[in-house]
């Protein structure tokens, strides 16, 4: 059994808060107690936190956190180990003052979160905290959604909604390192060029529609995978852009949960396959078994540099409201982190 250690002489910590659901504003900064790991958990001090899309959605009251998850937000964190509770069995319990980042339950946006020792792994060789933060809500993601139980032939075409967002770089990325086809719609000629670079076919949805174009670039035939983040308002359209067994992977609703259209006969006769999916709610050994995989076959390929995180901005964590903004805003290009304030 490892004996918890004390993070800290202090007794609190600084942690991002809302009272009532809203816009940006509402996020603020109060003092809390340092929590202290249970049974198979790590307390982390926390470097660095990533921003995703489901943050914003919970402190706008859409999307409300699972029964027992941390209430606050922030699901992705780097930094250093410096308490464990005792093991669960068949769990290895990192070390304490191991550099790690990890999928949280909730409360990375904080001096210290708690965190199942399952969904941590090691920062990949030559990679900072910065670099780290941005790894597990979007790895996770991705390789749950698009490469379990096993990856996309090589050769198969890939369709991925919002390449140039957190998820879309990372499925790019990961796509064309085991030789599928990345094709992106984004929403301007700077996010094609961006998605162009990391060897997508992009795709400008506010300059034409996207199952015409797909349709010409790929002579009629369509692609073989969708990872969808749009929902509702795509989705007749993902279904007429989808090739003989085709799959689409519905995993956000920013275009509605509900479609107006939709062809079952298309589905029918050419075998489509329609599933969805949510990383917050799925059980620790799930997540476990997804950061085992990543551990083993995709953390090499960010050590050897095949794989690259994109950073777009680096914010305190008393501006978490700024960063926010920045993100329902659209203009980034690449990830935006938070660091504590001491280390901004």
């Amino acid at each position: 059994m490892t004996t918890p250690h004390r993070p800290t002489q202090s007794s609190t910590m600084t942690a991002i808060c809302f009272a009532e659901p809203g816009g940006p504003d509402v996020l603020h900064c109060e003092t809390l107690p340092i929590p202290q790991p249970g049974r198979g958990e790590v307390l982390v001090r926390v470097q660095a936190a990533g921003v995703n899309r489901p943050d914003l959605m919970q402190r706008a009251g859409l999307y409300p956190p699972p029964p027992g998850a941390n209430p606050r937000l922030g699901l992705e964190i780097a930094g250093e180990i410096v308490a464990c509770g005792a093991p669960l069995e068949g769990t290895p319990m990192p070390d304490i003052g191991s550099s790690v980042c990890a999928l949280a339950n909730g409360g990375g946006y904080a001096d210290y979160c708690l965190v199942p020792a399952g969904q941590c792994l090691p920062w990949p060789k030559g990679f900072d905290a910065i670099q780290a933060a941005t790894l597990p809500e979007t790895f996770f993601t991705v390789w749950s959604n698009l490469f379990m139980p096993a990856p996309p032939a090589v050769g198969q075409r890939v369709l991925i909604h919002g390449g140039s967002s957190g998820i879309g770089v990372t499925a790019i990325q990961l796509v064309r390192a085991f030789g599928a086809i990345p094709y992106v719609t984004v929403g301007s000629a700077e996010k094609c060029a961006l998605c162009e670079q990391l060897g997508a076919v992009a795709i400008n949805y506010r300059e034409e529609d996207f199952a015409t174009r797909l349709r010409e670039l790929t002579d009629g035939v369509g692609v073989n995978l969708i990872l969808d983040m749009i929902g509702g308002a795509y989705f007749d359209r993902n279904i007429k852009s989808l090739a003989q067994d085709g799959r689409l992977v519905i995993i956000a609703l920013q275009g509605g949960a509900k479609a107006e259209q939709a062809d079952l006969a298309r589905i029918m006769t050419r075998r489509l396959i329609v599933t969805g999916s949510t990383l917050r709610g799925r059980d620790t050994a799930t997540k476990a078994r997804i950061a085992r995989e990543l551990h083993a076959q995709v953390w090499p390929l960010l050590a050897s540099g095949t794989i690259r995180p994109r950073i777009d901005t680096v914010l305190p964590f008393s501006k978490a409201a700024e960063a926010h903004q920045m993100m329902e805003d659209g203009k980034h290009l690449g990830r935006i982190i938070l660091v504590p304030d001491a280390s901004a």
